[in-house]
């Protein structure tokens, strides 16, 4: 937490607004859409998850459909495809940045078009703050004539070609969970270009009461707009991104200089153009077995380390979706490591998480 959160919730008891509207919501939602720039339109959920359903029904995602989502990713990217009723097809990753294969992603539609089926939606992401490579994705869903949802639930701060991440696809989500680089202690955002499609997500998000001085209803809607209170943290909490991004980018800088030299150990590079918030800073390592000597080590001192995510078309929830792989998120899965990375940790906490890792290699 920063300074200003308290006063902003109190703000919203002063004055009893605690609904989810107010004074914060508007608030906090210019201030993202101000720091995001590109004219953007900004509509505070309460959840990155409502976002991605919201954001894939307003680019018409209905049952039957089938939309790509890179598989690489968590799981609350694809869930909510299946809340519509469409179906997912899952897209592996590149070695570079880790997110959605161009090259693969071209070779899923091109089959998917020969057997009829044209993606309604690509749900990309950019992992762990790391962009996507945009330009290469955004041209194929051009030359496709396909939507994009832009999954930044985790690149809030990060760029490309030093423009903010939530401003490149047809929609954008953002989460501000607990374990994001800013939170409201639940809550997510749509961005959009479009003030038409912003005011249309609002409306689902608030149960799809039409116009009328009674209760009526035209359309399903969903409770998912933010609450007032929490958009007071929100507030409070973009005073200090810029600050919890550097935090972020210090911590990996630290790992790196302190554990490059060990060899195997691997840490994903920014390309030319690419700017990472550095949201966990990741590691591959040589082997699985490596990798889980030094995830138990670390358990075995009270330090909570994560494999990187279980790509979505290993997990048993989706074992029957199609899927276009060539076994990179499959390694990375095996040999990666989620170190902490809390914009909190001290140096101190980093020196023993280091040390620790030294001598299990050793």
């Amino acid at each position: 937490m920063g300074h200003l959160e308290e006063r902003y919730v109190q703000e919203a008891f002063n004055t009893n607004w605690v609904a989810p509207l107010g004074p914060n919501v508007d608030q906090f939602e210019r201030r993202l859409a101000t720091y995001i720039g590109e004219d953007v339109n900004v509509a505070a959920l309460s959840s990155g998850t409502a976002a991605i359903h919201l954001g894939l029904q307003l680019l018409g995602v209905t049952r039957g459909d089938e939309v790509i989502c890179q598989s690489f990713t968590f799981s609350a990217s694809a869930n909510p495809i299946l809340y519509l009723g469409a179906t997912p097809i899952f897209v592996d990753s590149e070695r570079e940045t880790w997110n959605l294969s161009p090259e693969l992603l071209e070779q899923a539609i091109k089959q998917r078009l020969s057997a009829g089926k044209k993606p309604k939606a690509i749900v990309a992401v950019h992992l762990y703050g790391m962009p996507y490579k945009v330009m290469e994705i955004n041209a194929i869903a051009r030359k496709y004539d396909i939507a994009v949802l832009e999954d930044s639930a985790e690149a809030l701060g990060s760029t490309y070609k030093g423009i903010k991440c939530g401003s490149f696809g047809d929609i954008g989500i953002l989460s501000f969970n607990g374990n994001k680089i800013i939170t409201t202690s639940g809550g997510g955002a749509l961005v959009t270009k479009s003030e038409t499609l912003k005011k249309k997500a609002v409306f689902l998000a608030t149960q799809a009461r039409d116009d009328a001085p009674h209760y009526q209803h035209s359309s399903i809607g969903y409770n998912y707009r933010m609450s007032n209170v929490l958009a007071g943290i929100g507030r409070g909490q973009m005073e200090v991104l810029d600050e919890r991004v550097q935090a972020r980018r210090n911590n990996f800088t630290y790992y790196k200089n302190q554990l490059s030299g060990i060899e195997g150990l691997e840490f994903p590079e920014e390309p030319n153009g690419f700017f990472s918030n550095r949201w966990l800073t990741t590691i591959l390592t040589p082997s699985f077995d490596i990798r889980e000597r030094i995830r138990q080590a670390l358990a075995g001192e009270d330090i909570e380390s994560r494999p990187l995510w279980k790509p979505m078309h290993m997990q048993p929830l989706f074992e029957n979706a199609d899927a276009f792989v060539d076994g990179t998120s499959e390694d990375l899965f095996t040999r990666g490591l989620c170190l902490p990375s809390g914009s909190n940790l001290r140096e101190e906490d980093l020196y023993r998480i280091v040390t620790l890792i030294k001598s299990t290699i050793s």
